[in-house]
C-alpha cells in the first residue's frame, strides 16, 4: 500500500504591512503587492539615473520579520531578474531564513519578470513572468522570530505571505539601528546571500539592526540620498565614499571636496551627534592612480565572464581628476578639518577592509567587486574596528 500523504497545513494568510518589514525606507503598492524602496518617493522623483532606480529598488538589507509558532511558511513574491545578452544567466536570487538569529533555511524564487540587457549596444528588453512562491517547512513548533532576507540584488515585489499558525508583528530589537551608504560593494555586489554581504555581516557581528543605502553604482553624493540619510531613524551612520565618483568620472577635485561637505551637513541637521564614520574606498588596483570612467571589457565575455576595464588617462591629479588615490587624502583631510568641532566624526582608510595584501590571496574577480570570501573578511573587519574595542561604534560594554 503506498504511504498516506502528509496533511496539507491550513495555511493562514496575513497580509504582507509595513509593520513586517525591516530595512525599507518605503513601500509601493502595486498591482501584485509590496515593492520595497530604499530611498523614499521624494528621493526618486528627484533621480534621473536608470541605474540608481534598479539598485534602490533591490531589497540589499530589507526583510521581512515576525512572530510565530508556524512551522511551516509560504511567501509568494514577483522577481525581477537581469539577463546580460551573451552571458550565462545569473543565479536566481537568494532569499536567507533565519530563527531567532540563526540560518534555519535558504531558497530561490524560479521565473518571474526579467530585464534583458545588451552592452554592446545599451538594448533594454521588458519581460513579465508568473509570481513564485517560496516553502519554509520544519520550523520548530514554538514562539519565535522569523527573519526573510530579501534578495540583495533582486528586485522583490511581496505578494503574499502564509503560515500554519498566526503572525504578529516582531517587537522592537532594542538594539542600536545602523544606517549605511555606500556603492555596489556595500550593496552586495557579488556575495553570496543577502545575509552574507560585508554589512549584514558586520551588523550581525556587531549586534545591531542594519538600514543598507548601498546602490550599485549610485554613490555619488546625491543630496536626495543625504536628505533621506537626514530623515531616517539611526544611532550609527557610515558613509563609504568614492569608487562610483570615479567609475562614472562625475567630478574634479574641485566639486568633489563641497560635495563631500554638503552630503555631512545634511546628514549632521538631522542627526548633529550620532557617531558618523567616513570610510573611503577599499583597494581596486585599476582605479588607484589612474581616473574613471570605468567600463565594461567585453573581451572575455564569450568566456561567461564580465570584466571592468578603466578608460582614464594617467596621471590625472595635475587637472583635478580623481583618483582612489587622491580621494583617500582628501577624505582623510576633510575628516581631520571637520572633527576638530564634530567629536563624533570618525574615518576608515578603506584599505584596512581590503588592502594590498589581501590582493593576491582574493583578487577581485571582474577587477571590481569582491567575490563572497571576500565580503566575509570586509565583514569581519569591519566589526573588528568599528564596532569592538574603542571602534567608533563600540557600545561601551565590556
Amino acid at each position: 500500500m503506498p504511504p498516506t500523504p502528509a496533511t496539507p497545513p491550513a495555511w493562514i494568510t496575513t497580509p504582507v504591512t509595513a509593520d513586517l518589514v525591516r530595512g525599507a525606507l518605503d513601500l509601493e503598492r502595486t498591482a501584485h503587492g509590496l515593492l520595497p524602496h530604499r530611498l523614499p518617493a521624494r528621493a526618486r522623483a528627484q533621480n534621473t539615473d536608470g541605474q540608481l532606480a534598479m539598485a534602490e529598488s533591490q531589497p540589499s538589507g530589507v526583510r521581512l520579520v515576525f512572530r510565530t509558532r508556524a512551522t511551516a511558511v509560504e511567501l509568494d513574491t514577483l522577481p525581477t531578474k537581469r539577463v546580460y545578452v551573451g552571458a550565462p544567466p545569473r543565479p536566481d536570487g537568494r532569499y536567507d531564513l533565519l530563527v531567532d538569529g540563526r540560518p534555519a533555511g535558504r531558497a530561490t524564487a524560479d521565473g518571474g519578470n526579467s530585464v534583458v540587457v545588451d552592452l554592446t549596444t545599451g538594448a533594454v528588453e521588458q519581460r513579465t513572468g508568473a509570481v513564485a512562491t517560496l516553502r519554509f517547512t520544519g520550523l520548530p513548533e514554538r514562539d519565535k522570530t522569523v527573519e526573510i532576507w530579501l534578495p540583495h540584488n533582486e528586485t522583490t515585489e511581496l505578494v503574499a505571505l502564509r503560515t500554519d499558525a498566526p503572525v504578529e508583528p516582531a517587537p522592537s530589537s532594542g538594539r542600536r539601528t545602523w544606517l549605511h551608504h555606500g556603492s555596489s560593494i556595500s550593496h552586495g555586489s557579488d556575495a553570496a546571500s543577502p545575509t552574507t554581504t560585508w554589512p549584514a555581516l558586520a551588523a550581525s557581528l556587531g549586534g545591531v539592526d542594519l538600514v543598507n543605502l548601498g546602490f550599485a553604482g549610485g554613490a555619488v553624493l546625491d543630496p536626495f540620498t543625504a536628505r533621506a540619510m537626514r530623515d531616517t531613524p539611526a544611532d550609527l551612520i557610515s558613509v563609504k565614499i568614492g569608487i562610483n565618483v570615479v567609475n562614472t568620472d562625475l567630478m574634479r577635485l574641485r566639486a568633489f571636496t563641497p560635495a563631500v561637505h554638503g552630503f555631512l551637513d545634511t546628514i549632521r541637521d538631522g542627526h548633529p551627534t550620532t557617531p558618523l564614520l567616513v570610510v573611503s574606498p577599499v583597494l581596486c588596483p585599476m582605479h588607484e592612480d589612474t581616473p574613471g570612467p570605468t567600463v565594461f571589457d567585453f573581451s572575455r565575455l564569450a568566456e561567461g565572464q564580465l570584466r571592468f576595464a578603466p578608460a582614464g588617462d594617467t596621471p590625472a591629479q595635475a587637472d583635478g581628476r580623481l583618483t582612489l588615490t587622491v580621494i583617500r587624502d582628501e577624505l582623510k583631510r576633510i575628516v581631520e578639518q571637520r572633527a576638530a568641532d564634530d567629536p563624533n566624526l570618525h574615518h576608515l582608510d578603506g584599505r584596512e577592509l581590503y588592502g594590498e595584501a589581501d590582493r593576491a590571496e582574493l583578487p577581485l574577480p571582474d577587477e571590481l567587486h569582491p567575490d563572497a570570501a571576500t565580503h566575509r573578511r570586509m565583514g569581519e573587519r569591519f566589526a573588528a574596528r568599528v564596532f569592538a574595542g574603542d571602534g567608533p561604534f563600540a557600545d561601551g560594554r565590556d
